[in-house]
């Protein structure tokens, strides 16, 4: 274990310790480096680092087309599904089915990527959850 990480955890025993301080023997002993300001900032890096670590799926929708069910039976290799989306206009990136930003297409070491456009606002994120 890194001797930061072993500060971490020893930060983290005194904040877990600090309901046990007797109030009338003063404040704890500031030599350790522990502070108001110290635990407020490792609790938000501990929260923090909760949710980095989550996965979400990506998605980057090229086009969209409704089908009937006796049209989908019909196609067969070669066919091509004509989509809504216009050459040129921007593609929508979605995290977890949520638009968060459009961009456009990219190649990238042979593969596709898309270079991001406009980033939807936080606003309109909130929006789109009702």
């Amino acid at each position: 274990m890194a001797e930061s990480d072993a500060n971490d955890l020893d930060a983290l025993e005194d904040i877990d310790n600090l309901e046990e301080i007797d109030p009338k023997a003063g404040a704890p002993d500031s030599s350790k480096g522990v502070t108001s300001e110290r635990i407020s900032g490792m609790q938000e890096s501990v929260n923090l680092d909760l949710i980095l670590d989550i996965p979400l799926n990506v998605t980057v929708e090229l086009g969209r087309n409704k089908m009937l069910i006796n049209d989908l039976l019909q196609l067969g290799q070669g066919s091509v599904i004509e989509l809504t989306k216009l050459v040129g206009e921007p593609l929508e990136v979605m995290v977890n089915n949520r638009l968060v930003a459009r961009g456009e297409v990219v190649v990238i070491n042979e593969k596709f990527g898309v270079r991001l456009t406009d980033i939807v606002s936080p606003l309109e994120r909130v929006q789109s959850l009702s």
